[in-house]
């Protein structure tokens, strides 16, 4: 499968989180951030691997890898 936009953000997303963790600042979006911007970051990161579970989703027909069984 190729790399997704989706895919490509949330490497992102964990890229500036690492930074970050280790003391760096980073650019990012055309803003800077800093350790006061981590939560920032994790938001961020959240959001892009909703959407990369979605678009997985969709590759599967729209199943979350979980099944419902029928007891009778």
């Amino acid at each position: 499968m190729a790399m997704t936009r989706a895919q490509q953000m949330v490497d992102k997303y964990i890229e500036a989180e690492m930074a970050v963790l280790e003391g760096r600042s980073v650019t990012f979006g055309g803003r800077t951030l800093t350790m006061a911007d981590l939560n920032q970051i994790r938001e961020g990161r959240s959001e892009w691997e909703r959407r990369l579970a979605a678009e997985i989703a969709n590759t599967k027909g729209g199943r979350f890898g979980y099944s419902l069984a029928t007891f009778e």
